[in-house]
């Protein structure tokens, strides 16, 4: 059963929009778009009908592409193994730059990006000319098909490519900027703004006092609590901050923020949703940027103080990254350097002025955030971001929750074609500020073709339909080069955040769901209004989501009996069986993606730390003890012992550097690794003993550290022994036990 832990009135999508829904409105942009899919049907259905002109046109292109350029035809060479000459160079090249610059330089940056955009060129160009099979409309129907779906997937990783040339670091230049403000001879006053939707109180006491605990004096405290909860007042009283409600949840979280500046007043504005926490120095590596009349915004990374459900689910939480890893490590540096920055929502400040003059945060999108950012920089003022880990939120606690909101994001950002704020309409950006912007609304677009890729191995085994055509000669000149040197960079290129396989493991997980959103938001762009995402979450068992993995099983069902097809068939055909090889690696991508959609039990609302802490046990006869925490939450602790005793169940420990005393009782007294182990479980924690358990645990700057994801090659490695993993979920309570003793 999973639960809520303090409960108050159920979750609801806000209405964002009333009038404008009440009847089906086609937009401009969906126009061109179902245009263009009719152009393409229509074009398709005249050449499977005959139709001459259309039959001699697709005739003249198979003829080029049986008589390729001379250059893209590999050349005739006596040594049959001369081919993989580029490849071995290439790759050799790369490394002993990735050796030489273990983190990417601008130097070593531009060069690796310049090679693989010669590359990849090279091989668009290849797939243009060469590898079309037009010989008959159905074949060349699905053909164009296939090439349209690898552009929409490539189109977002040239411009990515292309943008790598300008990325920004900004650490330095905080470096500068915080000076006056450790100085305190720039202290602009600052309001912290904290919205609310339901969250449980625990959740938002911890980022109350995180901002009670910032280092900085001209700060005022604001919850803006959109369910006008009575608790949560007597919360916000009991803490000493400013409580503000609304008589409407008009406009979501943007109408709440809305609401809340109009009755504040300082220079600057800082947004922390309910669950982040930020770290003690935040103010102070942030506010300086404001000595630049021209900065507006600066944003900071996301991080997450437990592990996403993905990672959690198939017990790799030491392992992976979150997803936003990848955002915040390589995506946003990159927009830096262009001036496309993405505010996030979250961690982030922003000059009041600058908002004023927008007339505050945009309404008319679920996604209010990242339109606001692009209404400041098309005003002409600068976003910055800052790439310091100096907060830590909630990652999704479930995968249904998880890729609720990857859905969500998905609908706000496509939301631009339709609304005024559009980066690539609005007055004011230039041409590179808008490439920045189409890098990240063609992001939601590639799940339409990786959901399409998983059925091409299944349409050519079973119809005979060859998408692509090709040589082992031209797969090893011109494909190889390309694929390896990608592969073996990826990584660098986003410094370690993740790997290659492990990224398409993660799309594929959630590529349906996303992709179905995808279509309804270009037919209906408006049709949601803002769906909050659940956070405190505990359940005490096992649950798997059928609903996202129906169609992932009818997948693996189908790839599996077409995989079985090509394997009895392959003796009759080549080592090029297109198909044959396809199938097998997604029949393991399916078959991961299925284990992640098993929710394990998380027992505990709260979150366990490894940390290490000495501490002094007292007991009830005054005798002391000494020894040093492996994990400490605000609900207990996990100690191990300098020597080997026997322990009375009530305790007293005190954390030496903190000099915080705390009562509690054993839970648990066992060996491991050879040493005293016990657990204790607080009780009857005071105000005062909850604050310092919480600025102990969530806000001590520079706690929040960067975890480099596996190479390639271990990365697929894992996969394979998450398949081959003995599955001990079929013993129910076992699971339990092990996964509770895991969080605790």
């Amino acid at each position: 059963m999973q639960t809520v832990k303090p409960v108050s009135s159920s979750r609801e999508n806000f209405p964002l929009f009333v009038t404008r829904n009440s009847g089906f409105r086609l937009h401009q942009a969906t126009l061109v778009i179902l245009v263009m899919i009719g152009c393409f049907a229509a074009i398709s259905l005249s050449w499977l009908f005959g139709n001459s002109h259309i039959t001699e046109l697709f005739a003249s292109l198979q003829l080029i592409q049986e008589n390729p350029p001379s250059w893209l035809i590999p050349p005739q060479l006596g040594n049959k193994y001369y081919l993989l000459v580029p490849t071995l160079v290439l790759f050799f090249l790369a490394q002993g730059i990735m050796r030489v610059s273990p983190t990417p330089q601008t130097w070593s940056r531009r060069i690796v990006v310049s090679i693989l955009l010669i590359l990849l060129v090279r091989y668009l160009l290849w797939r243009v000319l060469s590898t079309l099979n037009l010989a008959d409309p159905v074949n060349g129907t699905f053909s164009l098909l296939l090439l349209l779906m690898e552009l929409l997937t490539i189109s977002g990783a040239i411009i990515q490519l292309l943008l790598m040339f300008s990325v920004k670091n900004r650490h330095r230049e905080a470096n500068r900027y915080s000076e006056a403000v450790e100085q305190g001879s720039y202290a602009p006053s600052v309001d912290i703004l904290i919205p609310t939707y339901n969250e449980p109180d625990f959740i938002l006491k911890r980022t109350i006092v995180g901002c009670q605990a910032l280092d900085y004096p001209h700060k005022q405290i604001y919850l803006l609590d959109d369910t006008k909860r009575t608790e949560i007042k007597q919360l916000a009283q009991q803490l000493g901050c400013h409580y503000i409600t609304r008589p409407d949840n008009s406009h979501a979280k943007a109408g709440n923020l809305n609401h809340a500046l109009a009755q504040t007043h300082s220079e600057l504005v800082v947004v922390f949703d309910a669950d982040f926490i930020p770290t003690a120095n935040f103010l102070k590596r942030t506010v300086g940027f404001f000595q630049n009349q021209k900065i507006a915004l600066v944003q900071t990374p996301q991080s997450f103080y437990n592990c996403d459900p993905i990672a959690r689910n198939l017990g790799l939480e030491d392992v992976l990254n979150p997803e936003e890893e990848v955002f915040y490590r390589q995506v946003e540096p990159i927009k830096d350097g262009v001036g496309s920055v993405v505010c996030a929502g979250t961690s982030f400040i922003v000059r009041r002025s600058a908002l004023e003059e927008i007339g505050y945060f945009v309404t008319n999108s679920v996604s209010e955030d990242y339109f606001t950012g692009i209404r400041l920089a098309a005003k002409g003022y600068e976003l910055v971001y800052l790439d310091e880990k100096l907060s830590a939120g909630l990652a999704a606690e479930n995968i249904s929750a998880h890729i609720d909101q990857r859905l969500r994001w998905a609908r706000g950002t496509l939301q631009a074609f339709f609304i005024e704020s559009n980066p690539l309409t609005i007055p004011g950006l230039n041409f590179w500020q808008r490439l920045g912007h189409l890098e990240g609304l063609l992001h939601w677009f590639t799940p339409i073709p990786r959901f399409f890729f998983l059925f091409v191995p299944i349409i050519y085994i079973f119809f005979g339909i060859n998408p692509i055509e090709f040589s082992l000669r031209e797969l090893v000149y011109i494909f190889l080069p390309y694929y390896i040197i990608q592969l073996s960079v990826f990584a660098w290129l986003n410094h370690r955040s993740r790997s290659a396989i492990l990224a398409d493991l993660y799309s594929l997980v959630q590529c349906f769901p996303t992709a179905i959103t995808v279509v309804k938001i270009i037919l209906s762009p408006f049709a949601k209004g803002f769906k909050v995402t659940p956070k405190g979450l505990a359940s005490d068992r096992f649950y798997f989501n059928w609903t996202l993995a129906l169609p992932l099983v009818g997948l693996l069902i189908i790839t599996g009996i077409s995989f079985v097809l090509a394997v009895l068939n392959s003796s009759t055909q080549s080592a090029l069986n297109l198909g044959l090889w396809w199938s097998f690696y997604n029949l393991i991508t399916l078959s991961v993606a299925l284990l992640t959609l098993l929710d394990i039990p998380k027992p505990s609302f709260y979150e366990w730390f490894s940390l290490k802490k000495p501490v002094i046990l007292t007991v009830d006869n005054d005798c002391i003890y000494n020894g040093v925490t492996n994990k400490l939450s605000e609900e207990g602790a996990e100690i191990t012992l300098a020597t080997n005793t026997e322990l009375p169940t009530q305790i007293n420990l005190t954390l030496i550097e903190e000099g915080l005393q705390v009562n509690g009782y054993i839970t648990h007294s066992y060996v491991q690794e050879r040493t005293n182990r016990i657990r204790i479980k607080f009780k009857n924690l005071s105000l005062a003993q909850q604050k310092s358990l919480i600025e102990i645990l969530y806000c001590r700057p520079g706690q929040w550290r960067r975890k480099n994801s596996p190479g390639e090659i271990k990365s697929l490695l894992i996969m394979i022994k998450v398949l081959l993993r003995p599955l001990t979920l079929l013993r129910h309570k076992q699971a339990i036990a092990y996964y509770q003793n895991k969080l605790i």
